[in-house]
């Protein structure tokens, strides 16, 4: 028996590489936002500072497993084959869990997760004790430590309010004292911020990053814990004047220190503190282990009574081992790039193209928030008011807009990473068990609020956005608890075959959760490269226009005949993957929209005319894709509702006009792709052909259904789809001939 609970541990040893990959590209986010998301440095040094701070956590952190071993259930409770079960199950869970969150790109929180996934499998086989037992004195509480639960439930509340509302306040004097033209007044003040902020976050890595590390001893850590002031007066004074000193005599921009040293700290923080997280629960199960050889009694015999113990601790292999794979995976995740996009987006400075669909609270929080700010200005003298708006005023950005801008300044993100570090140093000198990602991330959109990134054009969005991540946060510790309850409730029940079965489910949902992510990532990827803001010549104008021309005829073509082979053939699966790429399609051209205000801006004055051409293309492309789409979603709708088949005669005639289209569809998409422009010509000459043939089939219908039995909703389909074609080849004409006419002036203008 002894040689399953071998495999057991070398799984559980796996799962723990797992884990920390998944969780490290959700964390990511929690130390990373501020320094990419403001490009204060290179993205190789923030990586490089990123990587280091992580290294020196995971190498140092020694302490803070005990969370795993007994902070949750009463390990004397449990037999050694209980608590391998409940590390199996939580292990499982926890991947499953992130791994959902990363694909998603939603950061949410690691410890809320394994706190709540311990519970949930310690809670299932001890109520399977209670059950099986006869004594009725037991009861829950025996088993489980209930205080460290609703201390998260608290921290959670706290986070979110204290984080957010904090972040605002420190965010909006900063900025009234520094305006977004700060490079002035930190000439002045900048020494004096600089000696705050890394004060600040000094002191976060003396009282959070060094808590529990090997090599400060208990007596220094205490001394440091009763003289706080202290330090926090010397740390003032020194960095003030070492600010002072960079700023005038080095010409270092204090904001760059700030931002490198902060990154530095919540990076050290994230491996010395959360590293129980992800690897806490297999060394548990090492202990465990260890414990059970050294004891020669069964497994179910054993009472895990000696896990309690405070002398245990993590093997430094263990840690150095973990620290090589969160580097790795710091540099490779593709999904931690996903969170941090997230982060980055909710809180950047401007417009631009939005991730979350506005919902009723946030439609209904930011009419309040409109109202509210009424109200204050009515009684604030209009004096103040422009005072105070002239402070928030935005530096008019002239020329070309540069393709990778910071999505935010330096100012608000060095606020981000003091305030993060004030609160979470607070939190831990008042054994609070604050959320690393719910104070970094609340800071952050708490900080943008204050700095008006959220403005009327994008408010509703963002809180929603916002609300779509806490909602998230609160539905973790509830899947958590319900995730490990049932694996644990599996594996206790089905034993060895459900250790096995679990195990190949586990590989199957990540498998395909990885494909599925790629391939949303190149989706995404493709959309990105329709955003061309960098045009500024009428010449670029027309080749970029000819390529998204011919990109959307050649993916019409497609999705059109497909559409009527799919339709004759009564394929529903296939009609709802064509679905599928019409979705995509009309993102791509929705994208090419919502770009339209930047791609005017950036025109120089002799191309300003092409403007009008450039819209008018769009809206051509728009009209061809809505014709598309009604044929391609009442197809779907006829099928999936079961009507009856079309005839014989109809999908001949529909077939006849898809290859007069294809052929039409598949020499523009040759024009335009070569730029031969001359031949436009040719193409136009055939569109009364193809209407005529359009026509035709119209009143061919009307005879069948006047001499020929038919079914009311084949005929209702039918005309729909000739006239949605009959539409298509119009809009599609149209913009050939405006393009021609376009290109003609263009030349009589050389």
């Amino acid at each position: 028996m002894e040689q399953i609970y071998v495999v057991m541990l070398f799984v559980l040893g796996l799962l723990a590489i797992l884990d920390l990959v998944v969780g490290v590209s959700n964390d990511a986010v929690n130390f990373l936002n501020s320094a990419i998301g403001s490009k204060a440095v290179s993205f190789k040094t923030i990586m490089i500072v990123a990587s280091l701070g992580v290294a020196v956590g995971a190498l140092f952190s020694s302490g803070m497993m005990e969370i795993a071993r007994s902070g949750i259930f009463v390990p004397s409770m449990f037999s050694f084959n209980d608590v391998m079960i409940i590390f199996l199950a939580v292990m499982i869970t926890d991947i499953l869990l992130l791994d959902v969150f990363n694909s998603m790109g939603l950061p949410t929180s690691t410890t809320v997760s394994i706190i709540f996934e311990l519970l949930g499998a310690a809670v299932c086989l001890a109520l399977y004790h209670i059950y099986i037992s006869e004594d009725s004195n037991q009861s829950l509480s025996t088993y489980i430590n209930t205080k460290k639960a609703s201390e998260i439930v608290f921290s959670i509340l706290l986070s979110v309010a204290l984080s957010f509302g904090l972040g605002s306040f420190v965010q909006y004097i900063s900025r009234l004292l520094f305006t977004f033209h700060y490079e002035k007044r930190l000439k002045y003040f900048g020494a004096i911020f600089g000696g705050l902020a890394i004060t600040a976050i000094t002191f976060f890595i003396l009282i959070k990053g060094l808590k529990g590390v090997s090599f400060i001893k208990p007596d220094t850590y205490d001394w440091i814990q009763s003289h706080q002031s202290l330090i926090i007066l010397v740390n003032f004074i020194f960095f003030t004047v070492f600010s002072q000193i960079l700023s005038t005599f080095f010409k270092v921009n204090i904001l760059r220190v700030i931002i490198i040293v902060g990154t530095f700290a919540l990076a050290l923080a994230f491996a010395g503190n959360d590293l129980v997280n992800f690897i806490g629960v297999p060394i548990a199960a090492f202990n465990s282990y260890e414990i059970f050889v050294a004891s020669g009694l069964n497994g179910d015999q054993l009472m895990m009574g000696d896990l309690a113990n405070d002398k245990i601790v993590a093997p430094f292999y263990f840690l150095a081992l973990a620290g090589v794979v969160m580097v790795i995976t710091l540099w490779f995740s593709k999904k931690a790039r996903s969170v941090i996009e997230t982060g980055v987006n909710l809180s950047r400075q401007g417009d631009g193209v939005e991730k979350f669909a506005p919902n009723t609270l946030s439609r209904f929080i930011v009419r309040s928030g409109v109202y509210l700010g009424q109200a204050i200005n009515y009684f604030l003298p209009q004096s103040v008011q422009l005072k105070i708006d002239k402070q928030f005023e935005k530096p008019e950005v002239k020329g070309k807009k540069k393709k990778d801008e910071p999505a935010f300044d330096m100012i608000r993100a060095s606020v981000n990473l003091m305030i993060a570090s004030i609160l979470i140093s607070i939190g831990t000198s008042l054994k609070l068990p604050l959320s690393t990602t719910y104070v970094t991330f609340m800071v952050a959109m708490g900080t943008s609020f204050a700095d008006r990134a959220w403005d009327r054009e994008s408010a509703v969005y963002r809180v929603a956005g916002v609300f779509n991540v806490i909602g998230g946060w609160f539905v973790t510790a509830l899947v958590a608890f319900l995730g490990a309850f049932i694996m644990a409730f599996i594996l206790k029940v089905g034993e060895v075959y459900a250790f096995i079965g679990l195990l190949v489910l586990l590989a199957i949902i990540l498998y395909r959760s990885a494909r599925r992510h790629t391939k949303k990532k190149k989706e995404e990827d493709e959309l990105i490269k329709l955003r061309r803001e960098d045009i500024v010549t009428i010449n670029e104008i027309i080749n970029e226009s000819s390529d998204q021309i011919s990109r959307v005829i050649g993916a019409t073509n497609k999705v059109y005949s497909d559409v009527i082979d799919n339709l004759g053939l009564q394929d529903l699966a296939k009609l709802k993957e064509n679905r599928k790429a019409l979705k995509k399609l009309e993102k791509e051209v929705d994208e090419l929209k919502s770009n339209v205000y930047y791609f005017i801006k950036n025109l120089d004055e002799t191309s300003v005319e092409a403007s009008k051409f450039y819209i008018m293309i769009l809206g051509y492309l728009q009209d061809m894709i809505q014709s598309l789409s009604f044929i391609t979603q009442n197809s779907f709708s006829h099928v999936n509702n079961n009507h009856k088949q079309l005839k014989f005669n109809q999908i001949r005639d529909l077939k006849s006009v898809d290859q007069d289209l294809q052929k039409l569809f598949d020499s523009i998409e040759t024009i335009f792709e070569k730029k031969s422009f001359d031949k436009l010509d040719d193409l136009i000459k055939e569109k009364n052909h193809i209407l005529e043939t359009v026509s035709d089939l119209i009143q061919k219908q009307i005879t069948r259904i006047r001499t020929v039995e038919t079914s009311q909703k084949n005929s209702k389909l039918y005309f729909g789809l000739l006239l949605e074609t009959n539409d298509l080849i119009k809009a599609t004409m149209n913009l050939l001939e405006l393009f021609k006419e376009f290109n003609i002036h263009v030349k009589n203008k050389k």
